[in-house]
This record gives C-alpha cells, sequence and structure tokens, in this order.
C-alpha cells in the first residue's frame, strides 16, 4: 500500500515541529552553560572553589542546616591547605561569603544535567528525537557527567599540599565547558535556523574553513587564558603593551626545556596568552577582509562583522583586565567575551555552511 502525499507531508510537519521544541530546549541547556561558566569565572575569581572540601554528588546539594554543621563544615575547611595556609583564622561569616559561590557553582551544575537528562528521557520515550540527534544527545548527557567528574578532580588537586589547583586541570574544565556549550549552540542553529542553500554563494565555503580555523584557534587562546588565571599569572605584568617595560620579560626563559617556561611559568604563560590573542586578532582581520571582498551572501557577511566587533570588544576587554591586575569583574567579563567571541563563530560557520549538517 503506498503512503499518500498528504499523509508524508502531515509526518514532515510533526517532524518538524519536534526538531523545533527539541531546539528551545537545547537553546535553554544552552543559557545555562553559559551562566555556568560566568558562575565558574566569579567563583574561580574569589578564590572559592577550595571553600568545599568534600564531594557528594547526591546528597551534596543541600548546604549546612545548623550552626554544628556549619562550624564543622568551616573545620573541614580549615584543615585544608587553603584554610591552613591563606585563610588562616577566618570566621564563620567570612567562610559563608566564599562558600556559597562554590556551593551555588555546584548546585547550577546539578541544575543543568537534570534539566537536560529528564527531558531527554522525556522525548527519547515519545520517539521525538531524529535518528541522527539520538547519539549525539546521549554523548552529550555523557559528557556532561563527565564534566562534573572533572571538576571534583580539579578541586581535589588543590587540597592535598598547595593551596591551588592545577592549572592544566583547570584549563580541561573550562574548555570542556566551552566545547559543550559551543556544540549545543550549534545543534540550536541546526535545529531552529537550517542553512538556506539557495542563499549561499561560492564564497561562502572559504568563510566556513576559516570559521573553523578561528575557532580552533580560540580554543588555544581560552586555554592559555586558563593557565594565566590558574597560575595567578594575570597578577604579575599589567602593563601593555610591554610586560613592565620587557618585550621580553625577565626569567622568560628560565626553565628547560625552553617550551616549560610558556606553560609553567606566571611569565611564560602571560606571554604565550598575549600573543596567541594577538595572532588571532590578525586572523580574525584577514578573516573578515576576504568576507567583505569575497562572493560571500549577505547572512554570513553579517554573521563575519559580528566576529569583528566582538574581538575588538575582547581584545579590549584583554587590556583592561592586564592593566587593572585581573580585577574581579574586568576579568569575569573578559571570559564571557570569550563566549561570545565563540558564538560569534558558531553563527558563522552555521550560515557558511552549504548543507544541513548532521
Amino acid at each position: 500500500m503506498s503512503v499518500l502525499p498528504s499523509t508524508l507531508a502531515g509526518s514532515s510537519v510533526l517532524s518538524r515541529a519536534h526538531e523545533r521544541a527539541i531546539g528551545r530546549w537545547l537553546a535553554v541547556v544552552a543559557a545555562m552553560i553559559f551562566a555556568m561558566i560566568v558562575i565558574g569565572a566569579l567563583t574561580r575569581l574569589t578564590e572559592s572553589g577550595l571553600s568545599m572540601v568534600e564531594w557528594r554528588p547526591v546528597t551534596g546539594w543541600l548546604p549546612p542546616l545548623s550552626e554544628a554543621a556549619w562550624q564543622a563544615e568551616l573545620a573541614r575547611y580549615a584543615a585544608s591547605p587553603q584554610g591552613r595556609l591563606v585563610n588562616q583564622g577566618m570566621s564563620l561569616a567570612e567562610f559563608k561569603q566564599i562558600f556559597w559561590f562554590e556551593y551555588f557553582h555546584r548546585l547550577w551544575g546539578r541544575i543543568i544535567g537534570l534539566a537536560f537528562a529528564l527531558p531527554l528521557a522525556w522525548f527519547l520515550v515519545r520517539r521525538h528525537v531524529p535518528r541522527w540527534l539520538v547519539p549525539r544527545l546521549v554523548m552529550l548527557l555523557l559528557l556532561g557527567g563527565l564534566q562534573g567528574a572533572i571538576g571534583w578532580i580539579m578541586v581535589a588537586s588543590g587540597l592535598r599540599d598547595q593551596p591551588a589547583v592545577s592549572h592544566y586541570k583547570l584549563a580541561m574544565h573550562l574548555t570542556l565547558a566551552v566545547a559543550l556549550y559551543a556544540y549545543i549552540l550549534w545543534l540550536v542553529l541546526t535545529l531552529l535556523a537550517p542553512s538556506r542553500p539557495e542563499h549561499h554563494r561560492r564564497g561562502d565555503l572559504g568563510i566556513a574553513l576559516g570559521a573553523r580555523a578561528l575557532i580552533g584557534a580560540l580554543f588555544v587562546v581560552i586555554t592559555w587564558g586558563a593557565f594565566v588565571a590558574g597560575l595567578r599569572a594575570g597578577q604579575v605584568h599589567t602593563t601593555f603593551p610591554t610586560m613592565s617595560g620587557y618585550w621580553l620579560p625577565p626569567g622568560l626563559f628560565d626553565l628547560s626545556p625552553v617550551w616549560l617556561n610558556f606553560v609553567e611559568t606566571q611569565a611564560g604563560t602571560q606571554f604565550a596568552h598575549r600573543w596567541l590573542a594577538a595572532a588571532l586578532v590578525l586572523g580574525v582581520a584577514l578573516f573578515w577582509w576576504r568576507a567583505r571582498r569575497g562572493d560571500v551572501s549577505q547572512p554570513v557577511r553579517r554573521a563575519t562583522n559580528m566576529v569583528a566587533a566582538m574581538t575588538a570588544l575582547q581584545f579590549a576587554l584583554g587590556v583592561a583586565t592586564i592593566l587593572s591586575g585581573a580585577q574581579i569583574a574586568l576579568a569575569t567579563l573578559h571570559q564571557v567575551g570569550a563566549v561570545l567571541l565563540l558564538s560569534s563563530l558558531v553563527l558563522t560557520l552555521r550560515r557558511s555552511v552549504m548543507t544541513l549538517s548532521r
């Protein structure tokens, strides 16, 4: 028996409605992850990340509910490296100020997990998820759980000997969060604003290749930004364009082999972050120039304008953060700017591909 055209059309409309519903749900999740990145920046910059010295995945959503519980939490913190070496004698009121940052950071992570897992289960049970999307959503669920585990591994690295987390594990935690956000945003754009081939031009393919390259470069810059944050390197050279009057600051080549200086020392990581950012700015400028002069569709050209504007703003925020000695508000805005720049690049890539990428 053949399927009537009207039946096929109705099925297609229903499938598209399901895709839009999934897209709207994922948009909410992406916004929540964006907020999580901001909360994470504030938690790190206020030195609050080591205030909770235990990881209780199931029961940890409850804060201390009595004076005795608060005192016990403070006693555990006082025995940690940060409590003994940095905040010795901290009062309960002072402890609560840093505790709530880390507590809300962890609680928000749990809320994101529920906001992803429960609707996903509902969509799967109702068979509303397109076949091509199922493995991608399951992968995101697993990576989200891994992100929580990496967060604790990062915190645990600061609870042993030194009152600071491993900057490598901090970079892993941040870049995975940003990668999850970027991929979910890609899915949102795919589901809610699918590519329209009739709008594409010959030069869009080159823009797509350039956008992919710039996304990769931006992740490298973000990684070194995490190194700078983890080593507190943003506070050692607070001048621009030179570093305390030097183009090559003292101590830049102290370690052997030489490459260790650029991942292990304050001067080296800040130096690398500055020049990687400068290279990214140059790459974006060339990317924007090519879009202006090439045979590029208007939606893509507008997206590249957004990339150029966000790059200029992000570079300005980076300079301001350096000059302020990594002041909390500016440093947080600088991290937010990196995510917004990534968002503009993902949008540009989505608009420039010729077919619906699945």
